[in-house]
């Protein structure tokens, strides 16, 4: 039996998004894992459009559009009363007042942060206030800005009470067939991250949970603890996204009922584009990721110790100097730029022998015949 992936390609996004409904038919959770650059934000609005007939729609979405609705007014004149407006023309904040969506926020706010919050349903804003203990005394200080990660966690909070206000079929949220969360972590430490995957998986493996759940993210632990959790269920289907820069083709590739690794996938991708000599400029920044996480990964503190050290070049300055000036270029996914031949060149030999000194499944990487 072949070990190779099964790889699904898409023409174009729509046929994407017809693909992850479809899969939604059969399962109760799509996770997909993609590198920033590759359309994971425009997706999720394409699967909401999809679901959109004159007014009706059918889902609840967390994207940096959901963080759009949450603005800052800093009070520029007098510096003081700085709060937070909410965009009251969403359906996001359906019923808001009748919810009392504080009491929903803020026990999941007090796992992560130390500061408190108020809404003002007249003015639809937000004001926040923290206590500073002071010797053995304590002060409130209100109106006070929150710094851009506890902004995040805030705005996640938030996302995931309305979340589980659909969970529970609330009437105002009754519409809601499948939530899509795209990246709700881009701000937080590995130890957070893990704690925010742990209670996502959680709220949305509840037995009671009817609706499907798209998840894209390009956090890599966020994403293989809900791949350990969701997976479980047998429910879940777990891909690598990519793009084509050359042709626009979009990719879904699944690796096996295993822990999903997706530098293999990626690793897959720059052997068939090496083999091919279709080879551009970014390839060298997704080679130079290659070789940080497996420098990581087996204790070295600089890349260069994973590259093949030749005998006119015994430390693997040269390559590693190469890689450091092509990886920094200012070089766009959707503006590929072919390498110089020479380069080329280079490029093959740092992979080849990275992919000899250590070792990978041969059956994902079959010899080529030329």
């Amino acid at each position: 039996m072949s070990n190779q992936p099964t790889i699904h390609r898409f023409p174009s996004m729509a046929d994407l998004v017809t693909r992850l409904r479809t899969d939604l038919d059969e399962k109760r959770f799509v996770l997909l894992y993609a590198y920033n650059g590759t359309g994971k934000t425009r997706l999720s609005m394409a699967f909401k459009e999809a679901g959109k007939n004159d007014d009706a729609r059918d889902t609840l979405y967390f994207n940096a559009y959901t963080e759009d609705l949450f603005t800052w007014d800093n009070d520029l004149n007098n510096d003081s009363q700085r709060v937070m407006r909410l965009n009251k023309a969403s359906r996001f904040f359906s019923g808001m007042q009748e919810l009392e969506m504080e009491n929903r926020i803020r026990p999941l706010l007090q796992r992560y942060a130390d500061f408190d919050f108020a809404i003002d349903y007249d003015d639809w804003t937000v004001t926040f206030v923290r206590e500073v203990k002071e010797g053995d005394t304590s002060q409130t200080i209100e109106h006070i800005k929150v710094s851009r990660g506890e902004e995040n966690i805030f705005v996640w909070c938030f996302f995931l009470a309305v979340a589980q206000l659909a969970v529970d079929e609330q009437e105002a949220y009754r519409w809601v067939k499948y939530i899509y969360i795209d990246d709700p972590i881009s701000s937080l430490d590995d130890n957070n991250a893990i704690a925010v995957a742990s209670h996502l998986a959680q709220l949305l493996s509840d037995k009671n949970n009817k609706i499907k759940v798209v998840l894209s993210s390009h956090h890599t632990l966020f994403f293989n603890v809900m791949w350990n959790e969701l997976t479980q269920t047998r429910k879940a289907q777990p891909y690598f996204l990519s793009i084509d820069a050359a042709t626009g083709e979009y990719t879904l590739r699944y690796t096996g009922a295993t822990p999903f690794f997706h530098h293999v996938a990626l690793l897959k991708d720059l052997r068939d584009a090496a083999d091919l000599g279709q080879l551009y400029t970014y390839h060298f920044n997704m080679l130079r990721g290659i070789l940080e996480k497996a420098a990581s990964f087996h204790g070295f503190n600089n890349f260069s110790a994973c590259i093949k050290q030749d005998d006119d070049d015994p430390e693997g300055v040269v390559h590693a100097r190469l890689i450091n000036v092509l990886s920094h270029g200012n070089y766009s996914l959707f503006e590929p730029m072919e390498m110089l031949e020479e380069n080329k060149q280079y490029f093959k030999k740092i992979l080849k022998d990275f992919m000899n000194n250590y070792r990978f499944n041969p059956d994902l990487f079959p010899e080529q015949t030329v």
